[in-house]
This record gives structure tokens, sequence and C-alpha cells, in this order.
């Protein structure tokens, strides 16, 4: 293949139906992927079910090294061994860079890797899950939002949110990314403390009070260090966390139940990721994203309790935590 326009770096479910929609709109693509989800994409190609139901052929690269340039790299792979899988991809020349991945950690990786003016800031209001039989079941089809760090648009923004759009994906481009990553960011780290230590479907947590207020409490002390950071926030979220850090703890409540009541007529089948990794056994987030906040609390010598209470918590349920002694 000739310079791909997009290599996404993952083949799990996001990574599969942007891989899937952009080469059925006949973008070239290349699939970063390894092992058996490599061997089954080379073998069926990408099957997507759900909100879009087609299987389409999607070429594959295994050793990132022999890939020199694209238009656009698209990151998609869980946060666990981002830096390692950036590492091999170094060489490589791409115009524009972005991550889709959670935690506003993923844009100090790409920005040490390729370079700041080669880094896009990219939030994903878009779910999926990745089946046992290899197809992706697409749940959820809001909105990819990109634009330039740490504001304002561009054209090359604009190209890429026409093709992202154009193929089927919801795409739109905001010349405030930086404060919608961490407005999403405030509310999911509530979403996946509470979603990884239930185990229960999103709108059964969301409209339950008492999971409710443990949620608005995370989303306002993670507000309280985006604040701290300098960053403003939104409503513009899939939780009103602007409203949410500044009016009451009530007001909160009822933001979060009243999401739960729409996620249970519109997504009645939506779980968050990380409970969808916990139960399959696979690796959670949590040291780049809880962790990631924590981190920055103590560097900034706030005091965040619940946050750290869940990271500790979150990190004891994690399926790749070690025995202590190994």
């Amino acid at each position: 293949m000739d310079k791909p326009d997009y290599a996404i770096l993952g083949a799990g479910a996001l990574g599969s139906v942007l891989g899937a929609h952009l080469a059925r709109a006949g973008h070239r693509v290349m699939l970063l992927a390894r092992g058996e989800r490599a061997a089954q994409i080379e073998r069926e190609g990408v099957t997507l079910r759900g909100l879009a139901a087609f299987t389409m052929p999607v070429p594959v690269l295994r050793d990132p090294s022999a890939l020199s340039a694209a238009r656009v790299l698209i990151v998609a792979t869980k946060t666990p061994g981002t830096a390692q899988a950036l590492a091999a991809l170094r060489h490589a020349a791409f115009d524009a860079a972005f991550s889709i991945q959670n935690g506003p950690g993923k844009n100090e990786l790409l920005a040490e890797a390729f370079g700041r003016e080669c880094v896009l800031g990219a939030l994903a209001d878009t779910s999926a899950e990745l089946l046992a039989d290899g197809a992706v079941l697409f749940t959820r089809n809001v909105s990819v939002t990109i634009g330039e760090l740490p504001a304002g648009s561009s054209e090359r923004v604009r190209r890429i949110v026409h093709e992202i759009d154009a193929s089927g994906v919801r795409c739109k481009d905001s010349a405030q990314v930086l404060s919608l990553e961490w407005s999403k960011f405030c509310a999911w780290t509530g979403l996946m403390a509470v979603a990884v230590t239930t185990r229960l479907p999103t709108w059964r947590f969301l409209v339950d009070p008492d999971s409710a207020l443990v949620i608005a409490r995370i989303v306002r002390e993670t507000a309280r260090l985006a604040q701290a950071l300098g960053i403003a926030l939104t409503d513009e979220s899939v939780l009103p966390v602007a409203s949410m850090a500044s009016g009451t703890e009530a007001d909160a409540v009822r933001s979060i139940t009243a999401a739960g009541e729409h996620s249970r007529s519109t997504a009645p089948g939506h779980r968050v990721s990380s409970l969808q990794d916990l139960e399959r056994g696979r690796p959670l987030e949590v040291h780049q994203t809880l962790g990631y906040a924590v981190a920055k609390t103590r560097e900034l010598g706030l005091e965040l309790p619940l946050l750290e209470t869940f990271y500790s918590l979150v990190a004891a349920l994690d399926p790749a935590r070690q025995p202590r002694g190994t």
C-alpha cells in the first residue's frame, strides 16, 4: 500500500469501527494489530454489528517498524502499554496524530513521541464492544470530537472531521477541545470507578441514588483538579460537568439520575469499557487515568480523598495486578 491516509494503532472495538468505516468510504487504511486479532482480520476482515452491520477487509500491519508514514495516526488502543507502542512508531512521519483513549495523559505521550505540532486533541463519545467471536458491536454513535491544542481549529482538523463523519462515524471539530477532553475525563473518573465496583450496566448504577452520590462526589473532586490546572469545564459531556462542579451536590445527583433514565431508554445494554475489560480479565486503565489524576493532585498539593480511595480500590481489582512479593 502507498502512504496510508489513516494508520490506526489498535484493532479493538473503536479502532475496528473507525477502520472499517474509513476503508468502506474509500480511504487507504492500515490497522496496526498483532496476535490473534491481526490474524482474524487478515482471514475475515472487520465485522460490525449493531448500529452498523457490514464486513470490510482492512489491511493489517503487524510490525510497526514497517510503517514509514501516514497522513493521520489514530491511537485507539487501551492505555496500558501506550508509551511502548508509540516508541515503535517514532521513526514514522505523520501529518497529524490524535488519540481517542481515556485520560488526558495521552496527549503528553503523543507529543513526546512525535512533537507537539503534530498532535491534535480528541475525544470519543462513541461506544463499541469487541465480542467473543471477533465481531464488533457498535452501540453508540454520538460524536468523535477533534481540535487543535490547546484551542482552535485548522484546515487539517476540518478535513479529518469531514472524512470521518462522511464515513458514517459521527465527528465534529471544536475550538475548545482541551476543555472537552477534561470535562469528559471528570465524568469518566466517576463512571469508571462505580462501573467496576458495582459491575452493573450503566443505566442501573446511574439511576441508583447511592451510586449516583458517589459519582457526583468523584466528578466534583476531579473538577477541582481541572480548575487548579486552569482548565475551564463545560456541560458538553456525557454528564453536565461544569454545572455539577459549580452547583450543589444534590443538583449533581439529580443530573446523574436523569442521565441514567436517558440511558435506560436509549442504550439499556451499554456497559462502561472498563467493566468489559474487568469481566474479560484484561488490564484496567486505572493507572493511566485515575492514577494520572492522583499524581497531578499530589503535585499540586490538593486533597481529593475519594478519588485517591477509588484509585486504590480499582487498582486492587485490576486483573493485571501482580500479587505482593512477585
